[in-house]
């Protein structure tokens, strides 16, 4: 199958400066918690973006100098000639396919902290350091700003020398100084770096220029640029100093790519945006330069793709999160294999891995991560080692993607569902507010399923032990999910809540499937990711009066590590949801509920019609327990193992379940790890020169 001609567009050659790419795919620069301390991992997951089609893969953050050092950060790395080997492994891996790579430079100043080399930071003027963190940046005298532009100039020419075909001067996501220099937010100077926006953006020319008399022909010069910040007239706006600064610059870059800042506010998850919508503000770019734009929005249509480039909105389509969820969506458009996109679902669970200092994970994309360590490809999976039979009991995300792989690998698989619909709890997660593009996962998987002979589907066909024993497969995998607890026992209470078994104390479960609800209603929220504040959001605009308790010290906190927090409190507040933070739920009354200040303990009595205890989930793995009560049962049967995955295993993200179940048909008939280590480690060498104090 060749790929519709309506799609040509996208395959053109984009001259850059020097160099050419070979589409019009571009994965912008993205962080993945792997850098300079997995930079193996690094390679392989951008090597294989490379195969999958995308004609220029980046590299994240990579910090160049002591004193704009990023730690705790896992990013990479250009500080000396060390570290150019680190990152030459990445350009080896993507020339291999034939793509270009980009090296995106970054100097934090006050968003850098310096955590490991300790110095101090610098900034435009003197300010705090960034992130609610003690300790101020010092404002950068002339010479600092001439060790600066030397600092990058040297780490351009370590970059080429790294095999890089693009380097960047970055200016965005309010993590760099230059983006300080140009805002008026951060740059009070009186100098000629500071005043108006010619000698606010005056750095960034003289850095666009050093840059580019350093590396000649041998590099593109790429610029990225926030072109508004979304902080009012206070910031960068589009209409403003952001159009002033694309013109004031417009021909010195070899390529514009632009986005909005801050970084929650440029990759906004689909629960707050649509695809495209950083549109209104970078849509005047093309109109004031010749070089090429690239810009990001989630896009994962290719029609809508088309349009951008014909329309002349942007000359190439920048993906991070698409480009994750599937790192062969250009070669799919390209073989016309539409259908088999992984559709990225906008969930920034693979911007969690970056907050929390670890490898990314995605939630569509099971491999993503696993590429380097486990040795897994996103297209291909070694085929089955034997012809044993698989019954998986329970169709939501867990037991979707193990029939997907295990199907994908060969094996005969039988795939039964209680309920006469595939997806389980994803069925009715995605008709909260929202959350619709988190159907993706249950769709994507259905298209795939529903495309081999293998494996069979069999609806409203609730299995007991007996039923199993029956029929005679060689392996059982049980994925009948989990439930939410309706006595509020959790992070916070470890044992039951004193009134939680009266009748208008409901669970999640009881509210989605239509339980009736009677006002004000208070919702508990000792889980701390997003079910609780959707569910206030769902009953809020049902017209009910919602109070939203939480031990934590703002709504949803989990939410911090996909940049939605404040957003969802945001939204919470404007559709006039009470929000109670730092509150327990210590009782439960007919007609009122006692909360406890986590602090003090003190105690306050507010009026409650119904109250929904958002607390933990535990798998309903009853189906386990009868069949692995009886092994004698089993022997008899020929069933050789059962196993749970997902859910039924330990309740976790959807993430978590989608792995578990590719984990299971990955390691199917596969040897035992002889060390007990399962995956490679990345163990850094030890220096010869440590010294005996």
């Amino acid at each position: 199958m060749g790929r519709d001609p309506h799609y040509d567009v996208l395959f053109e050659p984009v001259a850059i400066g020097p160099v050419t790419a070979r589409n019009r795919f571009y994965q912008v620069p993205h962080c993945n918690g792997m850098g300079v301390q997995y930079p193996s991992a690094m390679a392989a997951m951008r090597g294989i973006k490379a195969e999958g089609g995308w004609a220029v893969i980046c590299t994240e953050e990579c910090d160049f100098h002591v004193t704009g050092d990023v730690t705790p950060a896992i990013e990479a790395r250009l500080w000396s000639e060390q570290d150019i080997p680190i990152m030459a492994r990445m350009t080896e891996a993507v020339h291999r396919h034939g793509a270009l790579a980009g090296c995106e430079l970054v100097y934090g100043g006050p968003a850098g902290h310096n955590r490991q080399s300790r110095e101090i930071p610098m900034a435009p003027s003197a300010m705090p350091v960034f992130g609610s963190e003690p300790g101020n940046a010092r404002a950068m005298d002339k010479t600092d700003i001439k060790n600066f532009r030397r600092w990058h100039r040297q780490a351009a020419l370590r970059a080429r020398d790294a095999g890089f075909d693009i380097v960047y001067v970055y200016a965005g996501h309010n993590l760099c100084l230059m983006q300080h220099f140009i805002s008026r937010r951060f740059n009070f100077r009186t100098d000629e770096y500071g005043g108006g926006i010619e000698n606010r953006t005056r750095l960034m020319r003289e850095v666009i220029e050093d840059t580019k008399e350093a590396v000649g022909d041998t590099m593109a010069v790429a610029v990225r640029f926030a072109v508004d910040e979304l902080a009012g007239d206070q910031g960068i706006t589009a209409d403003g100093d952001g159009a002033a600064v694309v013109e004031i610059l417009a021909e010195l870059p070899d390529l514009w790519d632009v986005n909005v800042s801050e970084w929650p506010n440029d990759s906004q998850t689909a629960r707050f945006a649509e695809e495209g919508f950083q549109e209104a503000f970078i849509g005047f770019v093309k109109s004031k330069t010749s070089k090429p734009v690239v810009g990001v929005g989630r896009y994962t249509s290719a029609d809508r793709m088309v349009s951008l480039v014909n329309k002349g909105v942007l000359d190439m389509i920048g993906a991070a999160r698409p480009s994750i969820a599937d790192p062969f969506l250009p070669k799919k458009i390209e073989e016309g294999r539409i259908e088999d996109i992984r559709e990225c679902i906008g969930c920034n669970i693979c911007v969690s891995g970056d907050f929390m200092f670890m490898p990314m994970r995605c939630t569509q994309n099971p491999t993503k991560g696993e590429e380097w360590r486990r040795g897994w490809h996103p297209e291909r999976i070694a085929p089955k080692e034997s012809d044993s039979s698989v019954l998986i009991v329970g169709a939501g995300p867990a037991g979707l993607e193990c029939a997907r792989a295990l199907g994908e690998r060969g094996y005969p698989v039988s795939l039964a569902e209680a309920g006469t619909e595939l997806g389980g709890h994803i069925n009715t997660v995605s008709l909260l507010p929202g959350l619709a593009s988190w159907a993706r996962v249950r769709d994507y998987r259905v298209g795939q399923i529903q495309n081999m002979p293998g494996v069979e589907v069999f609806l409203d066909s609730r299995l007991d032990a007996e039923h199993v024993r029956e029929f005679g497969f060689d392996h059982v995998v049980l994925a009948t999910g989990s439930s939410w607890v309706g006595d509020g026992i959790g992070e916070t209470h470890r044992r039951a809540i004193p009134g939680a078994d009266q009748d208008h104390v409901l669970t999640p479960d009881d509210v989605i499937g239509g339980a009736a609800v009677s006002g004000p209603v208070i919702i508990f929220d000792d889980d701390y990711y997003f079910m609780a504040s959707v569910l206030a959001e769902k009953l809020r605009g049902e017209g009910q009066d919602v109070i939203y308790v939480t031990p934590a010290a703002d709504v949803a906190t989990w939410t911090h590590n996909t940049m939605e927090q404040g957003r969802v409190q945001t939204r919470l507040l404007e559709r006039g949801v009470a929000v109670r933070t730092a509150k327990s739920l210590a009782s439960i009354g007919k007609g009122d509920a006692e909360l406890a200040c986590v602090h003090t303990d003190r105690r306050e009595t507010v009026a409650a019609g119904s109250v929904v205890l958002v607390t933990m989930r535990v798998p309903d793995d009853s189906l386990y327990h009868e069949l692995t009560g009886d092994q004698a049962a089993l022997d008899a049967a020929g069933i050789r193992s059962v196993t749970r995955i997902g859910d039924c295993l330990a309740p976790g993200l959807i993430a978590a379940a989608v792995y578990g179940g590719h984990k299971y048909a990955r390691e199917l008939d596969a040897p035992a790890p002889i060390d007990n280590v399962p995956f490679r480690r990345e163990i850094l060498e030890l220096s010869n020169d440590w010294p005996v104090l």
